[in-house]
């Protein structure tokens, strides 16, 4: 009768504390786990990028011309110095230069604190349809680079350097405002000369901004409208990891701590899940040993 009376009360009460401490150390454990998120920054940078449309002599709509140059992003590097296109019912279906140079490289790094594009363009020359011999943009050398380092303000610069050409004419440029530059017979090119934006956590520079319309007449081009940008680079930094370290109380009550403290035991290798984690054990420990004393007397 005594074994009927004790015998399910003590495996009952020992199935709920087990199914309770293993239920209780995940949930401490999880509570105390940090998640963190981290963004080691962006870099981009380009050599050369259009976006013009081309209107044809024989037919009725624009054929766009959307090519670049030495296009990266974080982490590549790149290195060409002639690019041609192909594009239908423009000199007979043959490709045609856009851009050649005696050095062309992009390059867009990232680290865990730092981000960088840069861009370097030496002698060039820009081509658009319907001039072939003719070139839109001759220039000497060509740098832009951005760069965000976490921590600290984002950084832009772009630089033309040497002389400049536009449609044969010898034009100076300056950062007081737009160059145009007007050819009878040809067509006109607006140019904007090192622009620079910065952000708290973002950079772009761009060494110069061309924006075109041309009438050639020639090799079945009408015209040639849109924008080109030469030299582009841009980041954002990276974010600013945490320190982990919480910051200092000023609470005299709070600065003094009992001994076996949450701070004694990170220091020994313990953690806030502890007392948990000791307390369902200790559970698991007297119901065992009530259930040992329980068989016992009944064997007794």
């Amino acid at each position: 009768m005594n074994s009927d009376t004790f015998r399910m009360p003590a495996h009952r009460t020992a199935a709920l504390a087990i199914a309770a401490a293993l239920a209780l150390a995940p949930a401490v454990l999880g509570a105390s786990a940090a998640h963190a998120t981290t963004d080691h920054g962006r870099a981009s940078a380009v050599v050369l990028r259009t976006g013009l449309d081309v209107s044809l002599l024989n037919k009725t709509v624009d054929v766009p011309l959307a090519v670049s140059l030495n296009e990266v992003q974080a982490p590549r590097s790149a290195d060409r110095t002639a690019l041609s296109a192909r594009l239908d019912g423009v000199a007979g279906g043959r490709p045609f230069s856009v851009l050649r140079a005696d050095a062309a490289s992009a390059k867009a790094t990232v680290t865990a604190r730092r981000a960088e594009g840069s861009v370097r363009l030496v002698n060039a020359r820009l081509h658009v349809p319907g001039l072939p011999l003719l070139s839109l943009i001759e220039v000497g050398t060509v740098t832009a680079d951005a760069t965000c380092e976490a921590g600290r303000a984002p950084a832009a610069s772009a630089n033309v350097l040497g002389a400049v050409t536009v449609l044969g004419k010898r034009v100076t440029l300056t950062a007081g405002g737009p160059t145009e530059v007007k050819v009878p017979g040809v067509g006109e090119v607006r140019l904007d000369l090192a622009q620079r934006r910065t952000t708290t956590r973002t950079a772009a520079a761009t060494a110069l901004e061309l924006r075109v319309s041309v009438n050639p007449l020639k090799l079945n081009v009408a015209d040639v409208e849109g924008t080109v940008t030469l030299a582009k680079a841009t980041c954002e930094s990276p974010m600013v990891p945490p320190t982990g370290h919480p910051a200092p109380s000023h609470d005299p009550a709070a600065a003094v701590q009992p001994q076996g403290a949450r701070n004694d035991l990170a220091e020994t290798g313990g953690s806030s899940a502890t007392p948990y984690i000791a307390g369902a054990a200790l559970a698991l420990v007297l119901v065992g040993g009530g259930a040992a004393t329980l068989a016992r007397r009944r064997r007794g």
